[in-house]
């Protein structure tokens, strides 16, 4: 019942809304409608005000009340609608200097005489809806029906683009009755509301406790950061701190409590603290309650001095009595399941007493499902526990199904792939996995998993210990604001990247955020403080939500909002009342889903949905049915929809009068165009064109949008509207380029946009020719806008009026500017004279020529500045130029490009100026010899970033990284490199020294060309796991002794190393660690058959990857080398991939005879190899497989048959989805292509010289590859002709044909599968090609591919 009152009080707000306006409310309150206006705002002003004051209270027994608001919830929408209409009218009014929708001023005799006149036509019967229009302009002017539309002035290309006509009558009887209608429903619901109780219970939200007693015996998983927060705990840094607050969080469900409670009862923890305390917060964070408890659970001491009663005694009481008992202890007090503390004061007074101990290494752990209240506690970095690991959750979800039962016999056959397509949809999530662990307990049946699989029977569960009662709490707990922003992401799909801007405007636009206050709260990082979101990334460019989350938000929007998620959906499962839907179904197509499709029209209120959102991009079929399913939609608000076509939008688009937000997205490469009826969509207040690739031009009336506020789009779009000015709305415009030649571009369009913010760059302006007509700008006035550049062209260099740059004054308060190419002498008064933009943070000067430079010590607050290009800047520095000693006093980021002429950046050792900089960018100076770095690095203390490009003079650079702060350095100079970033170091033919020791955050490590690092070096990387060596040969020849271990490295690459097989055997004993191993060109390498320091020793190796080395396994010829139990092989019997190409001593697959545990084997131009000593065994557990020869004898044919004579395929254990092989002859034979039917999901024939045709037998068997999605063929040079029977590859979704110049045609669209989704003809015949063409032409759904010797088109 709050979420209804919650609801009615949001929507009679968007009415009032409405009826804000100056000009709707004169129609309303006009005499023609004879409407009390004034009673009637008041009215709903006051059920508003009472709405809002009971959405605390229970009122859920009152039906009466439920009624009636679900009544005015649905008159509130009506109303809603009716006003807008006539906003709509209205502003068409504005934009025409017409007064169809005028209101009845005065005497109201233009009121009556409109009205009389649109009354006319209905005495003769002819009664028609406010406006109406046909599906396009043309279809108008053909039918020549001059009560649909007139003729507005512009359109795309000339033409006129259709008005739509203005019914007062219908429109007047529309508005009066819905008016009085919601009206009339204001006393009695504000009747109930009054009689509620002031004293009515608030609802509360109730937690089961929890104590310290271990629920589950064994911790699932999470054993690395368990034994990590173990160490914590008992000995690491948590020791030298008198207290230490750590939080656990996490999603409901992800088992904090759990992993508490294992910590709590480890033996270690127990040992170490003298005190333990376990309490259970939840809602309740009473201080003084709490102080009880955590008290009555820690023993007394002999003769206290603060003893005292618990139930009675005072906080203060309580706290000196806790003090006392600690004072000499160690304590862990843990505080479970926190959900709310009223404030950080309370926090800190609750914690005060245990602040006083004269014991160190005291911990006090929070779990919280609120990242904002753990960063409000934490004094250390928090435990965030997200999902188990796939392995470990799966461990986890069988014990929960089976419970300490056997697995059932059918278990491995039957059940064991819908369980781990279960678990995948779960998540990680432990409660997930007990609650839908307890209902395939139930029934043991595949049938019966299935369909828990396929309805994801989970999300009704209604247990409190099931996993969406525990979530929905959560979602209780939110304000009413929140849960509905919460709740409409239920559209988007899973996983979606949330990215702020677009977010927001969908809520402001389903009303959800108030547009007037949208800056006042960020509504996502309240989701994420909220524990609903997290960010996506570092620099929280987008937020994700879980995927339990996203199922939940479905759940408690299910009302209002679906989103159609796959093809099983029923059409009468979706609630008449939905008034939101999208379809997140990617391009897949079957019978059930137009036959719901066409039931969907009938189930839901089609035309007054508020919100269509179509995010994948489909085929013509689809296309066809969506057009047909929503071609009576009328009423939308939010819009998004991916385009091929024009034809991709609803047949009503240019009559979606309601529309406020449009997002259009379209193919790479696909040329759109936009309706020119995009431009009577007045209500249009955010346009989305950013993943809109093929657009190049915008209609030519796009300014009549005058309520767009955000135009997201390139900004060649951008930067080509014409009379932008009429847009006065405008929030953001990236780019303006100035054009005399055509009407519109002036800079006195700028002028009218007073709201502009964000970033803005002003082109062209040597097209400007006097301060008055810059000043038309009037940018000083812009006291929204952050960041400016404002843009002269090189090209035209003509003479420069200094004047006009005075002109273009910025607003006092920017944040950022640019001035690039200014061809004048002086620097505007602005800047360099009385400056007047002091708060200025970031300033870029490129190419100027000025005399004089600003007065740096005046732009206090200046943290970067950018020089670039600037002539006669030989020195900068303390007394050059307008630099003194008191000039950046919080500068952080100073960059120099492209100084032709600069020598020397002064600032020795005694001038502290740059000792705040955080980053230095220098690039292509090539006369600078000397910066204040290279001579007092020690200064740089802060350093964070240090880049240096062609720089020649800059060499002789101190140890780096000098300190452990500076974490990117970037430094490329005549062949010597350095790449730094804190996870990787890269050095190549880079001599200076390097400080290894500060950098044990590097995880990979490139070499290339140098010969001054060891192995000592590398052990001081602890956390290295990855080497690449390229032409370093010194690395290895000293230090391999014992002494020297690396057992953090997992990942060597290898490549042009002088190194012999008795040194590589070495090596290896120094990387016990190995997983995967990659040798190019050593041509000296051949691994040796020993005893000590092979590769088979390497227990933990996964893959090997060796290439052309021509020696590699010279003295293996025959596979394994001894006998009997002395047999030795090349390879750990544990290797998973094997990758071997351009290997001539690769001579015999006996080298291979032990590895069954492979899933990947590629095999490419081994010219020598033979299947002798083959063991087919070795292809059991295999995924991929790729064997082929450009030149010389293929085996794979041999290599199949053996396969299939040992009876391996019958027995079920080939499982290949991927098969590459130089032999069509060889695969294509029934029964290898039965076996693989099932599993096959991509096939690549590659240089097969001896087929030319397909025989009937290949034919057949090609068709038995029912799964198969990617067929390709690749340099088959004597192939004629494709296959005849492509068309039965019902799941084919790509076809690629490369150099195969013999193939002289191409199958007709007819004869292509159904499925296909993208043709690829590279490098193949003139007639191939030119039929590709044709059949793109014939179908722009229809995504093909071209290139050849001459033309290089992705169409």
């Amino acid at each position: 019942m709050a979420t209804a009152i919650g609801a009615a009080s949001w929507l009679v707000g968007k009415v009032l809304n409405k009826l804000s306006d100056d000009l709707v409310s004169a129609y309303v309150a006009s005499s023609e409608l004879g409407l009390n206006y004034d009673l009637i705002n008041t009215n709903l002003l006051y059920m508003q005000g009472l709405l809002h004051a009971s959405q605390n209270k229970d009122v859920s027994s009152d039906h009466g009340l439920h009624g009636l608001l679900e009544k005015l919830a649905k008159k509130a929408d009506e109303a809603e609608d009716a006003l807008d209409e006539l906003h709509y009218f209205i502003i068409q009014d504005q934009l025409d200097g017409t007064r169809e929708a005028a209101p009845d001023l005065g005497d109201g005799l233009r009121g009556y005489a409109l009205h009389g006149r649109h009354a006319a036509r209905h005495t003769i019967g002819n009664w028609f809806p406010c406006f109406c229009c046909s599906r396009t302009q043309d279809a108008d002017f053909a039918a020549g029906n001059p009560h649909n539309v007139t003729k507005s002035d512009s359109g795309n290309d000339g033409g006129c683009v259709a008005k739509l006509k203005f019914d007062r009558v219908a429109m007047s009887n529309k508005i009066k009755s819905v008016i009085e209608g919601i009206h009339n429903l204001c006393d009695p619901v504000s009747d109930l509301l009054n009689k509620i109780p002031n004293n009515s219970t608030v609802v509360t939200i109730k937690r089961s406790p929890t104590g310290s007693t271990v629920s589950q015996d064994k911790l699932f998983g999470r054993s690395v950061i368990f034994e990590k927060t173990v160490n914590a705990l008992t000995g690491g840094t948590y020791q030298t701190e008198t207290l230490s607050v750590l939080p656990i969080i996490g999603p409901g469900g992800m088992g904090k409590t759990t992993f508490t409670q294992h910590l709590y009862n480890d033996k270690r923890v127990e040992g170490h603290f003298t005190v333990k305390v376990w309490v259970c917060v939840s809602t309740d964070f009473d201080v003084l309650k709490l102080t009880r408890q955590i008290l009555s659970c820690i023993p007394a001491v002999e003769e206290e001095k603060y003893k005292c009663t618990i139930e009675t005694a005072s906080l203060d009481q309580l706290q000196k009595s806790i003090a006392e008992r600690l004072k000499s202890k160690r304590f862990l007090i843990v505080l479970d399941d926190i959900w709310k503390c009223n404030s950080e004061a309370d926090w800190k007074n609750l914690l005060s007493p245990f602040t006083k101990g004269e014991s160190k290494g005291n911990t006090v752990i929070v779990t919280t499902r609120f990242p904002s209240i753990a960063q409000m506690v934490e004094t250390t970095d928090p435990i965030e526990l997200g999902g188990l690991e796939p392995n470990d959750f799966f461990t986890l979800f069988e014990s929960c199904i089976f419970d300490r039962s056997k697995l059932p016999g059918n278990y491995k056959d039957d059940l064991i792939d819908v369980a781990k397509d279960i678990a995948r949809k779960l998540k990680g999530s432990p409660l997930a996995a007990n609650t839908v662990g307890r209902l395939l307990r139930k029934n043991l049946s595949r049938e019966y998993w299935m369909e828990i699989l396929e309805k994801n029977e989970w999300s009704n569960t209604k247990n409190d210990d099931d996993i969406m009662p525990s979530l929905k709490i959560s979602y209780d707990y939110l304000p009413f604001y929140l849960k509905k922003c919460f709740s409409y992401c239920s559209l988007f799909p899973e996983d979606y990247k949330f990215h702020n801007s677009e977010i927001t405007h969908f809520w402001m636009t389903v009303g959800i955020v108030d547009s007037s206050r949208q800056n006042d709260k960020n509504y996502l990082e309240e989701l994420v403080g909220n524990g609903f979101l997290i960010k996506g990334d570092n620099s929280g460019q987008y937020y994700v939500m879980h995927d339990l989350f996203h199922e939940l938000s479905r759940n408690v929007s299910s009302q209002e909002c679906f989103n159609i998620c796959n093809l099983s959906f029923r059409a009468d499962d979706i609630p008449k009342s939905i008034r939101h839907l999208s379809i997140t179904i990617k391009n897949v197509y079957d019978e059930h889903f137009v036959e719901e499709m066409g039931k969907l029209r009938s189930v839901i209120d089609i035309a007054n949905l508020r919100s269509l959102m179509i995010f994948e991009l489909h085929d013509v079929r689809i296309a066809n049915i969506l057009e047909d399913t929503f071609e009576n939609i009328k009423g939308l608000r939010v819009l998004f929809i991916a385009m091929k076509t024009q034809q991709s939008l609803p047949n009503n688009f240019s009559n979606l009068i309601h529309l406020q937000y449009l997002k259009i997205s379209s193919p790479y490469g696909l040329e759109i165009t936009l309706p020119s009826t995009l431009s009577r969509l007045y209500h249009l207040k955010f346009l989305d064109l950013r993943d809109c690739w093929g657009i190049e031009k915008l209609p030519k009336d796009f300014s009549r949008l005058v309520y767009l506020r955000h135009f997201h789009s390139s900004k060649e779009l951008q930067s080509n509207i014409p009379e932008v000015g009429k847009m006065k709305h405008l929030e953001e415009l990236k780019e303006f380029c100035v054009k005399k030649e055509n009407v519109g571009f002036e800079l006195k369009e700028l002028g009218e946009l007073s709201g502009l913010g964000g970033e803005l760059s002003i082109y062209n302006l040597e097209r400007v020719r006097s301060k008055g007509e810059a000043s038309d700008a009037k940018l000083k006035n812009k006291t929204n806008l952050k960041e400016l550049r404002l843009v002269w062209s090189k090209a035209e260099r003509q003479p420069i009026d200094d004047d006009v740059l005075d002109g273009l004054h910025p607003p006092n308060n920017i944040r950022v500017l640019g001035i690039i190419n200014h061809g004048g002498t002086t620097a505007p008064s602005w800047l360099c004279g009385d400056i007047s933009i002091k708060k200025l943070e970031s300033l870029h000067l490129e190419g100027v020529s000025w005399s004089t430079l600003p007065s740096f010590e005046q732009l206090s607050n200046l943290s970067k500045v950018t020089f670039s290009n600037i002539v006669g800047m030989r020195l900068f520095g303390p007394g050059v130029g307008g630099v003194t000693e008191r000039s950046f006093t919080h500068l952080k980021e100073i960059v120099f490009e492209d100084m032709p002429e600069l020598v020397e950046w002064l600032g020795g050792p005694s001038s502290h100026m740059f000792a705040r900089l955080e980053s230095i960018r220098i690039n292509h100076c090539p006369f600078l010899c000397s910066f204040p770095f290279l001579e007092c690095s020690d200064v740089f203390t802060k350093l964070c970033t240090l880049d240096i490009w062609n720089c020649p003079g800059l060499s002789l650079f101190p140890l780096m990284p000098h300190t452990s702060t500076l974490t990117y350095v970037c430094m490329k100079n005549d062949g010597s490199e350095l790449f730094y970033n804190g996870d990787k170091l890269s050095i190549n033919g880079y001599t200076r020294p390097l400080a290894f020791h500060i950098m044990d955050k590097v995880e990979h490590m490139e070499i290339c060309g140098v010969s001054h690092v060891t192995l000592s070096d590398l052990q001081k990387l602890k956390s290295l796991s990855s080497i690449y060596l390229e032409r370093c040969d010194d690395v290895f020849s000293t230090e391999l002794d014992d002494t020297v271990l690396l057992h953090s490295v997992q990942n060597i690459h290898i490549i042009e190393l002088q190194i012999t097989g008795e040194l590589f055997s070495k090596a290896l004993r120094i990387f016990p660690a190995l997983s995967n191993l990659k040798i190019g060109e050593c041509r000296n390498l051949g691994l040796l058959p020993v005893e000590d320091g092979r590769l088979s020793d390497l227990r933990v190796l996964q893959s090997f990857d060796g290439y052309k080395c021509g020696k590699l396994f010279s003295q293996w010829p025959m596979g394994e080398v001894g006998g009997g139990g002395h047999a030795i092989n090349p390879f750990p019997t544990c290797l998973k991939e094997l990758s071997i190409w351009s290997e001539p001593s690769m001579q015999s697959m006996g080298l291979l005879s032990n590895l069954t545990s492979l899933t990947c084997l590629c095999l490419i131009d081994c010219s020598e190899l033979t299947i002798d000593g083959f063991n087919p065994l070795i292809t059991v557990n295999l995924k991929k497989l790729i064997v082929q020869n450009e030149e010389g004898i293929s085996i794979a044919g041999d290599l199949l048959s053996e396969i299939a004579r040992s009876k391996l395929m019958r027995a079920g254990s080939f499982q290949l989805e991927v098969l590459y092989v130089d032999s069509i002859s060889a695969v294509l034979t029934a029964p290898i292509c039965s076996h693989l039917a099932a599993t096959l999901h991509k096939l690549q024939f590659s240089f097969d010289q001896s087929a030319t045709t397909f025989t009937e037998e290949q034919e057949r068997a090609l068709l038995l590859l029912t799964a198969l999605q990617h067929l390709a063929f690749y340099g088959c040079k004597n192939l004629q002709s494709l296959p005849r029977g492509l068309r039965g590859l019902s799941s084919l979704k790509r076809l690629v044909i490369e150099s195969c110049k013999k193939i002289l045609s191409l199958p007709p669209k007819e004869g292509l599968p159904t499925s296909l989704e993208d043709l690829v003809v590279f490098y193949c015949s003139p007639e191939v090609t030119e039929q590709a063409k044709k059949l793109k032409e014939a179908d722009t759904w229809f995504s093909v591919s071209i290139i050849n010797l001459e033309v290089d088109e992705d169409v």
